[in-house]
């Protein structure tokens, strides 16, 4: 019953991320942009230090010997690979009246499968221990909250209210408690490490495929500097965690 909180807990926060859109409107402009750089630079960070410093070792020592883990982790990275490329595949490319109106179902319906799988696979972390999933639920929200922000831009960019786009991006990041209460629902018959390994592969995909290279198209070279020293303090803050707050080893 208390994973079941936590879970249930964790999805309602996690939705609640959703509402950092409408603080686009009270914050400049200048400041979100300034910021945004740095804040995905260290939701990368603290994505591969969720991965590897935490739920990777989980995943190991649920399976004990064998390669089981590895396996899940690549699983995870492809298919997050398959969903960006399908999406990308249905994406418009050009400004026009169709594209502004095509473009926000397709955000809003990647959003939802990528929240509804990470709520699958951040739920088996509570399963194996309360505080491995405190911990990779944390690295999951540093990189929903800039992407949230991005996401209610471009809704609003293509023409949407403000207060539909906010309405739909919470339903699109509701989907989020909905893949965590499955993966409760299905415990028995899940295999913890599996789980965990496939979540470990999701968090590698977004960091690697997504977020740094996203960081790299900048140029200026005072800025990359502090968006190095952010990626590390992202890393380095999960690496604490596992220091300072054991779990399942």
């Amino acid at each position: 019953m208390e994973q079941l909180l936590w879970i249930l807990g964790g999805g309602v926060l996690m939705t609640a991320v959703a509402l950092v859109g409408a603080l686009s409107f009270l914050v400049p402009d200048e400041t979100l942009r300034r910021l945004a750089l740095p804040l995905v630079a260290f939701s990368a960070g603290s994505l591969l230090g969720g991965a590897f410093f935490h739920m990777l070792p989980a995943a190991l020592h649920e399976a004990g010997d064998g390669a089981g883990p590895f396996v899940w982790m690549v699983a995870g990275f492809t298919v997050f690979l398959g969903v960006e490329q399908f999406l990308h595949w249905h994406h418009c490319h050009h400004e026009t009246a169709e594209c502004h109106a095509t473009l926000p179902p397709l955000i809003l319906l990647g959003d939802a499968i990528h929240n509804f799988l990470g709520g699958l696979a951040i739920a088996g972390t509570f399963l194996i221990d309360v505080r491995l999933g405190i911990v990779t639920w944390l690295a999951a929200a540093a990189h929903e909250l800039p992407q949230e922000l991005g996401n209610f831009a471009v809704l609003i960019h293509s023409g949407w209210s403000r207060r539909k786009a906010l309405l739909w991006t919470v339903a699109a990041q509701s989907t989020f408690l909905v893949g965590g209460l499955a993966t409760w629902l299905g415990a028995r018959g899940l295999d913890t490490s599996a789980i965990v390994g496939f979540a470990a592969g999701n968090f590698v995909y977004i960091a690697a495929s997504d977020l740094v290279p996203e960081v790299n198209r900048n140029r200026d070279a005072r800025r990359n500097v502090i968006h190095f020293g952010a990626f590390l303090v992202g890393a380095g803050a999960l690496f604490a965690l596992r220091v300072l707050v054991p779990h399942a080893q």
